[in-house]
């Protein structure tokens, strides 16, 4: 009963239009003051000590990091090496628009930073190329939601504070799962192309391929300095974030020198209230975990769920229905942070592996991503191809079904997420 009037509650309060995170807070404090005793003392308490958390310190880093790489050219020569490497095959540029963003994805930690950086340098040479916009625009919406999977990655860092489960383990089971969507992208967008007789590249000789490899090697060398650090012991997830912001910052502004002194502020500034607006809805999800906690809410459902002789297979079914629907009205660090802790502990009561379970709501995300009426990614495609949401909801229909299948596999093959993880930390 009583939490079906925690989830109205928030239901009705969202649909008024008002923001998540206040949503969120807004119910915890109606039912705390209501129907419970609980001194108002540990709520205040609560928000405190919910974001004293070091992973929760990654996120800020990572996004000041993609910031910086957006602004600072590196998109760019990510997207001439991508071109030398796969342009002369049919759809060329549309496939190196999908390779750029898996390796910025890499660097970033962000969906649609990737859509962003991609998109507003490779969408215009499409079009000047002959392509339809409709392809082009369907390609990068959703290669730009590698950001998510592709490690770091800002909603595995939220999905391991909620669920205190290893950054380090979710980072490593993003990688295959990353690689393999890139790749099932690349081949639908090759495969439109060739059907379609899409223009190609000249090829390029290895001398121009070593070269665009030269050029942007210092952008891919951040790939190495986070993840080999990490895996290495080297330095925490929270601290590869740090040392990713710094070097973020000397590669713009000294290397590549794309990035102004004086548009360092601005850059700070703009990660500085992206930073606070997750950090506010973190703070709030917090309270609504603990509120569900004490109201012995997640345990009920746990239990409730196994007793409906529900088995891993038919749950995970449910979770994923449950995630994409989830997906049409909330975006992603909103979803993560409220159905995490509600789902984790059905999940490892039915011996779920947690790491599986974090890889698999991350592809949820992503497909999120790209469908109306809360994809972010198309409302950031929108802004660059000056294209209507239902019109570029069509476009990406071929993407979003490879997106379906991939999440099917992962879904069921666990070990596609656990491969890695396994074989790095026994």
């Amino acid at each position: 009963m009583n939490a079906t009037i925690i989830f109205v509650l928030l239901i009705l309060l969202m649909l008024t239009g008002m923001p998540v995170s206040i949503a969120l807070g807004l119910t915890v404090l109606t039912f705390l003051f209501t129907m419970t005793t609980v001194p108002i003392e540990s709520v205040a308490m609560k928000l405190f000590t919910g974001i004293e958390n070091f992973e929760i310190m990654a996120i800020p880093f990572f996004i000041l990091a993609g910031n910086f790489l957006t602004h600072g050219g590196v998109a760019r020569r990510m997207i001439n090496f991508a071109t030398s490497m796969v342009g002369h095959w049919p759809g060329g540029l549309a496939l190196a628009g999908v390779l750029a963003c898996a390796l910025f994805a890499a660097v970033s930690g962000s969906s649609p930073a990737t859509v962003v950086a991609i998109g507003s340098i490779i969408l215009p040479a499409m079009v000047k190329q002959g392509y339809p916009k409709r392809f082009g625009a369907g390609v990068i919406t959703t290669s730009g939601a590698l950001g998510i999977l592709i490690p770091p990655s800002v909603v595995m860092v939220l999905y391991s504070v909620t669920t205190n489960t290893s950054v380090g383990k979710l980072f490593m089971a993003g990688v295959i799962p990353g690689i393999l969507l890139a790749t099932f992208l690349g081949i639908t967008t090759w495969f439109i192309a060739r059907k379609r007789d899409y223009p190609r590249m000249p090829k390029a000789t290895w001398g121009e391929r070593f070269a665009a490899f030269r050029k942007s090697i210092w952008g891919l060398m951040l790939i190495v300095i986070v993840m080999g650090g990490i895996y290495t012991g080297i330095f925490t997830p929270t601290e590869a974030a740090a040392m990713a912001a710094v070097y973020a910052f000397f590669i713009a502004v000294y290397v590549y020198k794309d990035l102004k002194l004086k548009q360092v502020g601005k850059v700070l500034l703009d990660s500085a209230a992206m930073s606070a607006m997750l950090l506010y809805i973190i703070t709030n999800a917090v309270l609504f975990s603990f509120l569900m906690t004490s109201e012995n809410i997640p345990q009920a459902m746990a239990s409730w769920l196994t007793s409906q002789g529900l088995g891993p297979i038919a749950f995970l079914l449910v979770v994923n229905v449950l995630l994409l629907v989830a997906g049409n009205v909330m975006e992603p660090s909103s979803i993560v942070l409220i159905m995490a802790p509600i789902l984790f502990p059905v999940a490892t009561t039915l011996g779920i592996d947690p790491i599986h379970f974090g890889v698999l709501i991350v592809v949820n995300m992503e497909v999120g991503m790209c469908h109306p009426p809360v994809g972010l990614n198309l409302y950031v495609a929108s802004g660059i191809t000056k294209m209507g949401i239902s019109e570029l909801t069509m476009a990406v229909m071929p993407w979003l079904i490879t997106m379906l299948v991939f999440l099917g596999l992962i879904t069921y093959v666990p070990q596609i997420s656990l491969f890695l993880p396994n074989l790095v930390y026994g």
